[in-house]
């Protein structure tokens, strides 16, 4: 029976008998990669609640992607089908959000959406990018999913329906390839709306990501391919990993700037996450996040202040959505001269290797004009907010049963991330100034690479604090001060003033311990031996302005160390990191 599914499970003790459902629809979700997963993620809530259909799951095995893509359809929780499986399968339906593969042998209705903003790059297919014999260049790749190369199956189109997000998206299909323009259906972007929706709750996701009052979250965002900002460093490519991020670490105060990068899944799992991580190791103890390339990323466009990014979605979404954007890496061969991405580039200033990365981070904050990217943003999306209603409707019309008429097409709403603050193990290089002695007031700026001296003319003091887990214990024996970051009393190293005692003991340069055991407070042990809970407090507005406590700590030691007491400090000091003051009480403990 066409549509019907007959799945045999084990009920009870009985493994035999038959659960069927005659009524079920056939729908397959097609994966090619990880990538391609995330839009079909985004779709899957549309069929939520309608027993009348069955969703089953495949991969084509045509990408050379497929690292984590056995996991990511585990934990769909959908029927798995093995690709030649599926092709000798019918179904009412077959969504895919990538071409490529063997997709004109589905038995059944095809729709193909994109799985990033539109279509935007031109991608090389085994026919193109050869040389001509009369003139030896090199033809221009076609434009992916908008050419014959993609769309044609023996010069008819593979889709019955091709989800396109904007009319500008159609003006080019169908100068690229008018055959398929019938196909063309305008159902808005999922994506975006899911961003759009979340926008109000920014400063939660900025508080999951650990960012604090004052801060600004700079993300820094690469797709893949050789010219990406991730790249090898390519024309077009400044190589991120020797130029970028170490320069993150040490030009941006660590009180003043939180960094997280986002990069493409094809990066995370061509390499792999293991290596990904090893080759960002130095930067991730300097307190980079590396953001989840499923989950996660889209918080963090919508949380940032500044995207550092390339010629991806991302950095076009981040764009879109009125952020300040700084292209580090920008390959306009790579892409098709009429689409909005590549009007991004037009756009959008660039970084430039050779000028202060903090300089360049403050002015395009300071002055950035939301409207400037407006056109841009309009060519996002056609229908903003109402994908998910044209998406269902298309669905079903191909299926060819109504739609539950009792709720509305809705998607899933951006989940609010774990907390996520920055980790840093990496040895800061600390500067300090007393503003005043009378009441204790000390500016604190912190930089995470101690290997670079930061230029500070007004700097009073220098000192370095080191973390107790440093990669390289050979700091431990020229710290001024030492941390160590637990939840309340760590059976492991024991109460704070255990701890302090401890290290201080051991390490016998050590001016300062702190045990760093909230959000809000540390207890200090001096070698003097007094043990000092530091707690900040709310300022006159009753707000309180919390910022790593480390940097209370530093402050002390920074009052301690200039010929100031102990009993001078109490019973508070002001800590000023960037324009930011934190009133911090100091107590002695017993």
């Amino acid at each position: 029976m066409t549509g019907t599914v007959r799945l045999r499970v084990p009920v009870g003790a009985d493994a035999g008998r038959w659960v069927t459902r005659a009524d079920c629809r056939r729908v397959l979700l097609v994966v090619h990669n990880v990538t391609s997963a995330t839009r079909l993620l985004d779709v899957l809530p549309l069929f939520d609640d309608d027993l009348r259909v069955q969703l089953f799951v495949t991969c084509t095995g045509s990408s050379p992607f497929l690292a984590g893509v056995p996991e990511l359809l585990a934990a769909t929780g959908l029927p798995v089908l093995p690709w030649e499986q599926a092709k000798e399968t019918t179904f009412d339906l077959a969504v895919s959000a990538s071409y490529g593969g063997e997709l004109d042998l589905l038995q059944g209705k095809l729709v193909v959406l994109s799985h990033g903003v539109g279509y935007n790059k031109r991608l090389a297919t085994p026919d193109t990018g050869h040389r001509t014999p009369d003139t030896g260049h090199r033809t221009p790749d076609p434009v992916f999913g908008l050419s014959p190369d993609w769309l044609l199956r023996d010069g008819r189109p593979l889709a019955a329906a091709t989800v396109l997000s904007h009319p500008e998206q159609l003006d080019r299909l169908v100068a690229g390839c008018p055959e398929a323009a019938p196909t063309a259906v305008l159902a808005g972007d999922p994506c975006y709306d899911r961003v759009l929706e979340a926008l109000p709750r920014r400063e939660r996701f900025r508080r999951a990501l650990g960012v604090t009052p004052g801060q600004r979250l700079v993300v820094v965002s690469s797709t893949w391919s050789p010219r990406s900002l991730f790249g090898d460093g390519e024309p077009g490519g400044h190589d991120l990993l020797p130029w970028l991020l170490p320069r993150l670490a040490a030009e941006l105060p660590a009180d003043e700037y939180r960094a997280v990068a986002v990069l493409h899944p094809n990066i995370w799992h061509g390499h792999g996450p293991g290596r990904i991580r090893a080759w960002l190791d130095r930067a991730r103890r300097a307190g980079l996040t590396l953001i989840s390339p499923l989950e996660g990323w889209r918080q963090a466009l919508i949380a940032a202040d500044c995207v550092l990014g390339d010629h991806s979605s991302v950095t076009y979404y981040a764009a879109s959505i009125g952020t300040p954007v700084l292209l580090g890496a920008f390959p306009e061969a790579d892409l098709d001269p009429h689409s909005p991405v590549a009007a991004l580039g037009r756009a959008a200033p660039r970084l430039r290797p050779s000028g202060s990365l903090r300089t360049q981070i403050d002015r395009a904050v300071r002055t950035h004009d939301p409207a400037r990217y407006a056109a841009l943003a309009a060519q996002t999306s056609s229908s903003p907010g109402q994908s998910a209603a044209l998406l269902r409707r298309l669905f079903y019309d191909l299926i060819g049963i109504p739609e539950p008429g009792d709720r509305p097409a809705l998607l899933d709403r951006l989940p609010l991330p774990a907390y996520e603050p920055a980790e840093r193990t990496a040895p800061v290089r600390v500067l300090t100034r007393l503003l005043s002695a009378d009441p204790p007031e000390i500016a604190v700026t912190r930089y995470t690479d101690a290997d670079h001296e930061p230029e500070d003319a007004d700097a009073d003091a220098a000192h370095t604090a080191v973390h107790e887990d440093t990669r390289d214990p050979g700091r431990l024996a020229v710290a001024d001060v030492i941390v160590r970051y637990a939840a309340g009393d760590d059976p492991r190293v024991g109460p704070p003033g255990t701890w302090t005692s401890e290290v201080l003991a051991r390490h016998r340069h050590c001016a300062l311990a702190a045990y760093v055991d909230g959000p809000d407070r540390c207890a200090v042990r001096t070698r003097e031996g007094d043990l000092v809970r530091l707690t900040a407090g709310p300022d006159g507005d009753g707000r309180a302005d919390l910022c790593d406590p480390a940097a209370y700590a530093s402050a002390l030691h920074a009052w301690l160390g200039g010929g100031k007491s102990l009993d001078e400090a109490a019973p508070g000091i002001v800590v000023l990191t960037g324009g930011v003051r934190h009133r911090v009480a100091v107590r002695r403990m017993g």
